[in-house]
């Protein structure tokens, strides 16, 4: 628990799972998920405009082994792994969603199916999985 008193509860497995938050809160979330001891990255989607330009941003981001077919199979095994990236749990904060949800909004449906079945799985290992998907304040009434 933090000083404050305040506790997300981040490196509790059985809260973790994608959320859709504010885009000014992904500072705030970058430095909770460190303070919890989870292993965080800021990946940017702006102006991503497909499922290639996605699957390149989080791969590089990861460093997905050179062996990462780039495709939703390869990213959703590809977070379920991570044996390269060892850590006690995980934080994904994705900024600048709301560009690939308007030009490609399969592909930002589907990434987000995808992050939430990595989640699970983690979960069912007892590891938190994060992903902290950035979205306009404004997005937030048609966004579910």
């Amino acid at each position: 628990m933090s000083e404050s008193g305040f506790d997300l509860g981040l490196s509790d497995p059985a809260r973790a799972g994608v959320f859709l938050v504010a885009a000014d809160d992904l500072a705030t979330l970058d430095v909770l998920t460190r303070d919890a001891g989870l292993r965080a990255w800021r990946i940017d989607l702006s102006e991503c405009r497909n499922k290639a330009m996605l699957l390149l941003r989080i791969a590089t981001m990861l460093e997905f082994p050179g062996s990462f077919g780039r495709n939703w199979d390869a990213l959703s095994d590809g977070l379920r792994d991570l044996s390269w990236l060892p850590a006690d749990g995980y934080a994904l904060l994705l900024e600048g969603g709301a560009d690939l949800r308007a030009a490609d909004p399969a592909s930002f449906e589907t990434l987000l199916d995808i992050l939430g079945e990595a989640s699970k799985e983690w979960t069912a290992r007892d590891v938190a999985f994060w992903a902290f998907v950035a979205l306009p304040e404004d997005a937030f009434e048609t966004a579910l």
